[in-house]
This record gives C-alpha cells, sequence and structure tokens, in this order.
C-alpha cells in the first residue's frame, strides 16, 4: 500500500493507547494539569468507577477563549517552547497529548473562565480536531473537564476495564498519591455522589500528619520518622517507616521527585540498600518521601505517563539517598523520658547502679559480672591466605576475653542506689530475667521486654562494622591469582573503575580482552566466590553507576560473628549485666533491630496496662 497521512483522530486514539489506560489514568492527567493552572482546591467526581463519568474542577487560572481549540489539539501547551525549557521543565504536564488523546476516546467537555472575563466558555470535542465554536457558559474562575462514555468508540478497549469497584480503587489509590504530592492544594473525591475524601489545605506539619494519618492511618504516624536532610544541592524530606512497620507488599512506597510521583529502580535500590540490614526478609519498607533538585539534574520526558525519571547524575542522587536514609534510620534510638512524678512528687527518682556489660556466648555459666576490658586493636593487612572459619574465629576472639582476663571477683551486693537524678533512662531499669531469654524492664512511662541475644547481637555487630571498615579495608594478597571471563565492555569498566576496586579491597588486573585478574581481596571475603562477586559487583556498576556488593557480603560474615559472640538464650544474666545492656542499647544505632529484621524490644506504657486490667473503666 502507498503510504499515507492518518486522520487527526485515529492518531490521537493511538496516541490514547499511551496515555490512556484506564479511568484513573484520565484522572492523573487532567488533575496534573491542574496543578500547572495553579489550583488550590480541586474536586474530582466520578461515576461508576470512572468509566460512566470523570469530572474534575479547579480554581486556577482557567484558559482564554481562542486557546480552548489549542487545548484539545496535539502538541500544544503553554508550559515549554524551547529544548532548553524541556530540559529543565519543571510543570507537570508540558507534551500537550493528554486532552486530545482523550477526547478521542470520550465524550469530553471543556468549561474555563479567566479572571476579569465576563463569562466561562465551552467547548466539547471528539478527537477529530475539527474547527470548534466556544459557546459561552456561567461558571467561575478555573476550569472543568468532563469525560463521559471512556472508551464508547473503542469497543475492544472498554472490554479491557474491570469491574466499577476495581477500576474506582485504582483512582482512590492514584487520589491518595496526588492528595500527598500537594498539601498546599485542597482535595474532594466523590463516587456516585457519595463523599470519600475532603483534605483540606494543610500548611502546618502538623496539618500535613492528620493528612497523611487519614491516607495511612495513624499508625504510620506512630511507627515513622521525620526527615528533612540536605546536600549537594538536593534536599530529601518527609516520613519512612520504622523497619519494624513494614509490609509484604509494596504497596505503601510513595516517592516524589520535584512533585511528581514516580517509580525509579536506582531509588528504589538506595532505599533498599538503606534498610538492607534492619528490615526483616521478605518485608518491604514503607515511605512518603520528596526529594527537591535541580530540574535541570532530572529528566522528566522518559516515559509516555510520566512515571518514569532519569537522573542526570545518578550515583550522586543515588549516594545522597542512601546517605540521609541510613544515616537517618541510625539515629532511632530509645528517647529520654522526664518522669511525670516529678511535678506531682517532691521526691525526686533516683538512679541505679550500673555494671559493665560483657556477656558472651563463651562465658562460664555463672551469675557473676565480667570484669571490664578493651578491645584489641583491628587486624590489618594479611599476607597469609586464611579461610572464612578462621575469620570468624579470630573476629570473634578480638572482641572475646581470653579465660585468663575472665576472673571471678567476691561477690558483694551492689547498693541500690548511688546517686539522686530526676530523670530515668529511656529504657529504664532491670527488673528481671524471664526464661533466661528476655529482659524486663520498668520506665517512668511502664515496661520494656528486650531480647538480650538480639539486642547485644546489634551492639556487637555495629562494633564490628565500626572497626572494619575505620581506615583501609584489610587485604588479603593471593597465593594462586583468579582469572575471571568477563565482556570486553566489563573488562574496560574494570580498567577505568581500578581506583573504585582498590577501595573495596579488589586488586584487578586487565590481562586480555575479556579477562580479569584478581591478586587480591578483603580478608574477610576469603573464601568467598570472588569470580562471581568480581561480576555482580560490574553488573551494579553498569545498571546503577555503583555497587555495594562488597559491603554487603563483608556485613553478611560480620553478622554471622556477631551472632557467635553475642549472649546466648538460657545464659542467666545477673541484673547490672542486664543494666549494661540496656545503657548499650541506649547508645547504639539501629538497635530496635537485630541484625535480621527482628525487633529487639518493645514497650508497653502504664495507659495500656491500665486498659488491659480494665483499670479506671
Amino acid at each position: 500500500m502507498r503510504i499515507h497521512a492518518l486522520p487527526p483522530q485515529l492518531v490521537n486514539q493511538i496516541a490514547a493507547g499511551e496515555v490512556v489506560e484506564r479511568p484513573a489514568s484520565v484522572v492523573k492527567e487532567l488533575v496534573e494539569n491542574c496543578f500547572d493552572a495553579g489550583a488550590k482546591q480541586i474536586s474530582v467526581e466520578i461515576e461508576q468507577g470512572g468509566s460512566r463519568l470523570i469530572r474534575i474542577r479547579d480554581n486556577g487560572c482557567g484558559i482564554e477563549k481562542d486557546d480552548l481549540p489549542l487545548a484539545l489539539s496535539r502538541h500544544a501547551t503553554s508550559k515549554i517552547q524551547s529544548l532548553k525549557d524541556l530540559e529543565e521543565v519543571a510543570t507537570m504536564g508540558f507534551r500537550g497529548e493528554a486532552l486530545p488523546s482523550i477526547s478521542s476516546v470520550s465524550r469530553l467537555s471543556l468549561i474555563s473562565r479567566i479572571a476579569d472575563a465576563e463569562c466561562a466558555w465551552r467547548v466539547q470535542a471528539d478527537g477529530s480536531e475539527e474547527e470548534l465554536n466556544p459557546q459561552p457558559d456561567p461558571h467561575p474562575l478555573g476550569t472543568t473537564i468532563e469525560v463521559g462514555d471512556l472508551f464508547y468508540n473503542t469497543p475492544a478497549r472498554r472490554k479491557f476495564l474491570k469491574a466499577d469497584k476495581t477500576e474506582f480503587s485504582h483512582i482512590e489509590t492514584l487520589f491518595k498519591r496526588m492528595a500527598l504530592s500537594r498539601f498546599d492544594i485542597g482535595f474532594e473525591l466523590k463516587h456516585n455522589q457519595r463523599e470519600i475524601f475532603n483534605f483540606k489545605i494543610a500548611d502546618s506539619q502538623i496539618e500535613q500528619e492528620q493528612r497523611l494519618a487519614k491516607i495511612f492511618g495513624s499508625a504510620f504516624l506512630e511507627n515513622s520518622v521525620s526527615i528533612d536532610f540536605n546536600a549537594s544541592g538536593m534536599q530529601l524530606y518527609g516520613w519512612v517507616g520504622l523497619p519494624t512497620f513494614s509490609r509484604s507488599q509494596q504497596d505503601m512506597q510513595y516517592f516524589y521527585v520535584n512533585g511528581r510521583l514516580i517509580k525509579d529502580r536506582l531509588v528504589t535500590h538506595a532505599i533498599k540498600q538503606a534498610y538492607q540490614d534492619v528490615l526483616f526478609h521478605g518485608r518491604h519498607s514503607v515511605y512518603v518521601l520528596y526529594l527537591k533538585l535541580d530540574p535541570a539534574m532530572v529528566d522528566v520526558n522518559a516515559h509516555p505517563q510520566k512515571l518514569e525519571v532519569r537522573f542526570r547524575e545518578g550515583r550522586t542522587v543515588h549516594d545522597f539517598l542512601f546517605k540521609a536514609l541510613h544515616r537517618s534510620l541510625a539515629d532511632v534510638r530509645p528517647k529520654p523520658q522526664v518522669a511525670e512524678a516529678i511535678a506531682e512528687n517532691s521526691e525526686p527518682v533516683v538512679e541505679r547502679q550500673v555494671a559493665d556489660f560483657q556477656p558472651l556466648a563463651a562465658a562460664p555459666e555463672q551469675n557473676i559480672p565480667r570484669q571490664s576490658y578493651q578491645p584489641k586493636a583491628a587486624p590489618r593487612q594479611s599476607s597469609l591466605p586464611v579461610d572464612v572459619d578462621a575469620q570468624i574465629a579470630a573476629y570473634t576472639k578480638l572482641m572475646t576475653p581470653s579465660p585468663a582476663e575472665v576472673q571471678e571477683p567476691a561477690i558483694t551486693p551492689a547498693p541500690a542506689y548511688i546517686e539522686k537524678s530526676d530523670t530515668i533512662p529511656p529504657l529504664g531499669y532491670a527488673v528481671a530475667h524471664l526464661h533466661e531469654v528476655y529482659i524486663l524492664s520498668e520506665t517512668d512511662n511502664g515496661i520494656i521486654l528486650v531480647d538480650a541475644h538480639a539486642a547485644h547481637e546489634r551492639i556487637t555487630y555495629e562494633s564490628f562494622k565500626s572497626q572494619y571498615h575505620q581506615g583501609t579495608v584489610p587485604t588479603q594478597p593471593l597465593l594462586l591469582p583468579i582469572q575471571v571471563q568477563v565482556s570486553s565492555a566489563e573488562a574496560d569498566l574494570a580498567d577505568d573503575q581500578q581506583a573504585f576496586f582498590m577501595e573495596l579491597g579488589l586488586e584487578l588486573n586487565r590481562m586480555g580482552e575479556e579477562i580479569l585478574i584478581v591478586r587480591s581481596i578483603p580478608a574477610l571475603l576469603s573464601g568467598v566466590d570472588i569470580a562471581l562477586l568480581v561480576k555482580d559487583v560490574l553488573a551494579d556498576i553498569i545498571e546503577h553507576g555503583m555497587s555495594q556488593r562488597v559491603k554487603e557480603r563483608s556485613n553478611e560474615i560480620l553478622a554471622t560473628i556477631a551472632c557467635h559472640g553475642s549472649v546466648r538464650a538460657n545464659r542467666r544474666l545477673t541484673i547490672p549485666e542486664m543494666d549494661a545492656l540496656l545503657r548499650e542499647m541506649e547508645k547504639t544505632e539501629r538497635i530496635g533491630q537485630c541484625n535480621h529484621g527482628r525487633p529487639t524490644w518493645v514497650e508497653l506504657s502504664k495507659k495500656e496496662l491500665d486498659k488491659l486490667f480494665l483499670r479506671g473503666q
């Protein structure tokens, strides 16, 4: 057949296949236009899941009468004029495809009024882009768009729509995401004349958290951390859930870049890395995060529905996100609570004597305090081959006193009190060791239960990581270098990234077009499949611009060592030992979870205890 031009309506219907997947897609495109119009109030009305009617009203700047026909034409926009504008686009929409695409598969009506105009003007379109004749309409300032009978003229597409309830659930989820993207706008959602949501403008932190609680539930706020981190011309703020408040699915993960909701593998990877040793396996973190950066640093023109972006400095963004979240999660520790009784009672709370805590798996099964000791220096570079078991033994010995160092001092009763104080430590004071597993502690606010092994495992693990990763990574020269077969592109990358590999403790040399030779490795990774590790690191750099493989593998082994070197269940702890463990917990990063993501402690407040026993009811 001869080459011919397609009619405008068919072109728009083809474009609609990319832009208009379902009713929720229409809502997304039209609400984003409301954002760009400077609206402060947006109303969304849905009938029959959006298949019968979608009506969206805003109080934005409106569209001039003469521009209405252009608004319904392809590639017509007020938001960009040049390539420079496209590279730095800050508006939500910019392609000028949404309205003509939607109108080509529905019955669309557009009413708009600008400031100082005598009246509003209405146009109706079918995607043919034929000459439109605007008609006057008594509409207030702003714009209303009605989309009726979606896919009425494309029956094959209409058959793919699900039940009304299912389609509306997609709209509801999208509405929540968009309501969280702009706290400076009021939102209203109705379905079949029934109000579902009505969010007022939320300017203050409290009002924003109230909107968040209405969408996610109050439990999210009670189990999340508010963050605000600035560096390298970027700002990350929002809320991240505690590792113990996780989900089986990724349904509570909202990430916005300059106000635009996106899904990005680089972002997901950075967040996953930040949670890597505090999240229980098979669980997913929850978060509502906002990243602000120079629009020129991000390409939003990477996906037909603008759901994905490309960062021009991907590695910089990844490192920024990881460090911000990693530090925020590390800083989550028990907080001091001022005794409530101080304001009412004249007698101050008093502080108890605490002993140093060194209970370890190798400790004698006796209820005596251990003698304090100073850890030996961390091992540095070695020239002899070692295996993983030997490395574990060496690191465990590093933090464990020898039998000669463990003396049995005479047991003398510790004084119950030593000096007056007006505060109780955040984790309180130990009362008992239950089932030789759990520490029962009394706080000013209630009681706390601690899994002694899990808590000491995190304390030991953080200590090991600090020792191992300070300064140069201890390396181990190989007696027999390892040959790794890679692609020529990977070999080129290894050449370019030699300094990076040396920082990881891996000495690589290229010996051919597709051959790499490994001459030294991190001492802790002796016994690991190095060839596979090198390939994985190269794959990570190609995919994400960076790699955490060596650090992850080192941390896995350190976690194993920490587990072996921590106090075991069925070992009876003394009161001074338990109190010392509580004080160490208060100083340790990421203490809320053990190395496997399990919680280390839980709290029951006096109010919760009273409720259990029906006191005051």
